[in-house]
C-alpha cells in the first residue's frame, strides 16, 4: 500500500511560513504544505520581500509549493521562473480561490467556466516555464459541472497532479462537500489526484481513503488548525499526552514570531485574534474566555487572559466533537 502523504492547505492570512514552521515543530503530521497565493503583478522585476513567504530560509522546517493566482499567462511564466530560479521544482496555479473580490475577476474558481481561456494559457505556460505545474481546483464557480468539462482538455498536458475540492466557488466552505462528484472526477482523469475538503477527523479520512483507494495524497485546511493533532493522529495512529500544554506552547510560538517581525502591538493583537476562531473551536464551555481574549487591547493584557485560560479554564472536547461544535456557530 503506497504510504499516505499529508499536505497543509493555504489558507490566505493563516498559514503563512511562520504557522508552519510553528506548526511543524509542535505537530508535525505533514509531508508539505502549498503556500497561499502568490499574484501576479505586471512587469518583469520581482523583488525578493514580495515572494518573502516562500524564500527557501523562511521554509527550512518543512517542504512547500509556492501558488500562483493569475489569469494572464505571461505574468505567470515570469513570477513562476522567479520561484524555479529560487529552487522550487515545482509551483502550483490556484483555479480554487471562492472569494468573490476574486473570482469575479476570472481568476480563482471564477476562471473554471472558461475552459478555452485555461487552454490557452497553459498552451502558453507550459513550454515556457522551468519547472513543473500542478493546479489546485474546485468543482466549478457556479456549478459542478465546469470541472467535467475542463478535465478531458487538460488531460494531456504534463501536470504534476490536480487538487480537487469537491465544491463549488459560489459554496466557499459552506453545505456538504459533493464525494459523488470528485468520483466522477477521478473517472475522467489520468492525473495524479489529491483530495481536500472537511478532513475533520480521523473517521473522516478513513471514509474518504476506504472510497478513494486511488487517492495517496490528501490536504487538510481549517481544521488542522482546530485540531493540530489530527494529521499526527492520520498518519501514526498515535494520540498525543499533554495537548493543551503542547497548545499554549504552539500559540506562544506564534505570538513571539509574528511579534517580532509583524509593525506594531495592534497588527500582532489582530494578527492573534484572528486564529481564535479555529483555536477555540476544541475546548468546552468558552465562550466567556474567548469573548475576554479577544476584547483585549494591549498585549501583556491579551497574554494574561490566554495564559489564564490555558492553565484553569481550557478544557478540550473529544475530537469528534469538534466538528459539531464548528457547525453550530
Amino acid at each position: 500500500m503506497p504510504r499516505i502523504r499529508l499536505y497543509m492547505a493555504p489558507m490566505k492570512g493563516l498559514t503563512d511560513h511562520l504557522f508552519r514552521s510553528a506548526f511543524a515543530d509542535h505537530f508535525g503530521g505533514f509531508d508539505l504544505a502549498v503556500a497561499p497565493f502568490i499574484t501576479t503583478k505586471q512587469g518583469h522585476r520581482i523583488k525578493r520581500n514580495y515572494v518573502k513567504d516562500v524564500l527557501p530560509e523562511n521554509n527550512t522546517r518543512m517542504p512547500v509549493i509556492p501558488q500562483i493566482l493569475s489569469k494572464t499567462a505571461g505574468d505567470f511564466i515570469i513570477l513562476a521562473n522567479y520561484l524555479y530560479d529560487l529552487g522550487y521544482d515545482t509551483v502550483n496555479w490556484n483555479l480554487g480561490c471562492p472569494y468573490p473580490m476574486v473570482a469575479n475577476k476570472k481568476r480563482g474558481s471564477g476562471m473554471l467556466p472558461y475552459t478555452d481561456r485555461i487552454q490557452a494559457f497553459l498552451d502558453r505556460v507550459i513550454p515556457e516555464i522551468n519547472g513543473s505545474l500542478s493546479i489546485k481546483m474546485r468543482l466549478g464557480w457556479k456549478e459542478n459541472i465546469d470541472i467535467f468539462k475542463l478535465l478531458p482538455v487538460i488531460d494531456p498536458y504534463p501536470l504534476s497532479q490536480i487538487i480537487i475540492h469537491p465544491r463549488t466557488g459560489l459554496q466557499r466552505y459552506e453545505g456538504p462537500v459533493d464525494l459523488d462528484a470528485f468520483e466522477d472526477c477521478l473517472a475522467v482523469t489520468g492525473h495524479t489526484v489529491v483530495y481536500n475538503g472537511d478532513i475533520r477527523t480521523v473517521d473522516d479520512f478513513r471514509r474518504l481513503y476506504q472510497r478513494f483507494d486511488r487517492v495517496h495524497a490528501w490536504m487538510i485546511g481549517r481544521w488542522c488548525i482546530a485540531d493540530p493533532f489530527l494529521p499526527g493522529r492520520i498518519t501514526t495512529g498515535a494520540d498525543i499526552p499533554d495537548k493543551i500544554y503542547r497548545m499554549q506552547l504552539f500559540h506562544d510560538t506564534l505570538f513571539e514570531a509574528y511579534n517580532r517581525v509583524l509593525d506594531g502591538p495592534s497588527h500582532v493583537m489582530n494578527k492573534m485574534k484572528g486564529f481564535w476562531r479555529y483555536f477555540s473551536l476544541p475546548f468546552e464551555d468558552c465562550k466567556k474566555s474567548m469573548k475576554n481574549i479577544t476584547k483585549s487591547r494591549l498585549p501583556e493584557q491579551y497574554l494574561e487572559r490566554v495564559n489564564l485560560f490555558f492553565e484553569t479554564e481550557a478544557k478540550l472536547r473529544k475530537p469528534a466533537d469538534i466538528h459539531a461544535q464548528r457547525t453550530r456557530q
